[in-house]
């Protein structure tokens, strides 16, 4: 049984923590206009602005910041100022019962990743990986968070970004690619590849069994693609999925002077294979013009059209 969190009304307050990677008062700034810019009130976790290492503070500062936040009645959405990295050390000091007793809001992308799939496993809690609080908001992006997070409905069609498709001319990794064509339908499951690979055999494991897996990565050679991938394939097996969604992967392509299978190849060895419906290029991703995916929830991938349908609402 899923969890659906309250939806999200103007004037609520949102929780702005860093659970992961460290943060900066320029970034705190840009995320506080964000959030109020979307009409909603901020209230900062008592550890935001900690660093240990690269990380916004130590593993008990940010489990005791993510913790008060589901525990304060007063906070209805929890997002992360950013992702970075440090996510994955919290899952096991995670007070899930805590999570389960307050269904809250929780978005974002990336490192987050962790808690999307450790919280979804452990509570069926709908969490929703979309922008960070820090992210640069455009319409598109602002547009399909907030019909997700605010308009409850019994269906939603999310097409692609038009800018995204544009890119594409100059930048060939923001084009779609079909692999194999079809209709897909399943509870959406997925993220950051590197972490859903890394938690892969722990319970915190994404459920690949039947679901719309979707994938996305930043700054990572085409060799550590086709690992996490590989992996990835070994521990759950895309042809289990009901179809398999990777987004734009930004900076993932071999430097000039290396000996490398290009991105879009390296995808192929594993994409092409499949005789479920397969794609690349969706508006996912480290990307201004991303759309958001609530966890669990059940929806169609119709790779002609070009779209993922929400198939229920995510939030109550």
């Amino acid at each position: 049984m899923l969890i659906k969190p309250p939806r999200l009304r103007r004037g609520d307050v949102v929780g702005l923590i860093a659970p992961g990677g460290y943060t900066n008062d320029a970034a705190i700034e840009k995320a506080v206009r964000n959030i109020e810019a979307l009409g909603f009130r901020v209230k900062p976790g008592a550890y935001l602005r900690e660093v240990f290492g690269n990380y916004a503070g130590s593993v008990q500062q940010r489990l005791a910041d993510l913790h008060a936040m589901f525990a304060d009645p007063e906070v209805t959405a929890i997002w992360p100022i950013r992702g970075g990295s440090g996510c994955i050390s919290l899952l096991s000091g995670l007070d899930y019962a805590l999570i389960r007793r307050n269904p809250k809001v929780l978005i974002g992308y990336s490192d987050i990743t962790a808690l999307h799939l450790a919280i979804f496993k452990q509570t069926g809690l709908v969490t929703f990986h979309g922008p960070v609080a820090s992210s640069t908001l455009t319409a598109y992006a602002t547009q399909h968070m907030m019909a997700v997070l605010t308009e409850p409905q019994a269906t939603y069609t999310i097409p692609m970004s038009l800018e995204n498709a544009e890119r594409a001319a100059q930048e060939p990794h923001f084009g779609i690619h079909t692999f194999t064509h079809g209709v897909a339908t399943g509870p959406l499951m997925g993220g950051n590849l590197s972490m859903v690979a890394a938690l892969a055999g722990t319970p915190y494991a994404a459920d690949i069994g039947n679901s719309i897996l979707f994938l996305e990565d930043v700054n990572e050679a085409p060799y550590r693609i086709d690992r996490w991938m590989t992996q990835l394939d070994l521990a759950g097996g895309f042809a289990n999925a009901a179809g398999v969604v990777v987004g734009i992967c930004q900076n993932c392509g071999p430097e000039h002077e290396d000996v490398s299978l290009t991105l879009e190849r390296t995808l192929a060895l594993h994409l092409h294979p499949l005789v479920i419906p397969a794609v690349s290029g969706y508006s996912i991703g480290h990307i201004r013009n991303q759309f958001t995916l609530p966890m669990g929830v059940r929806a169609t991938l119709d790779t002609h059209a070009q779209t993922i349908t929400l198939l229920e609402a995510a939030v109550s």
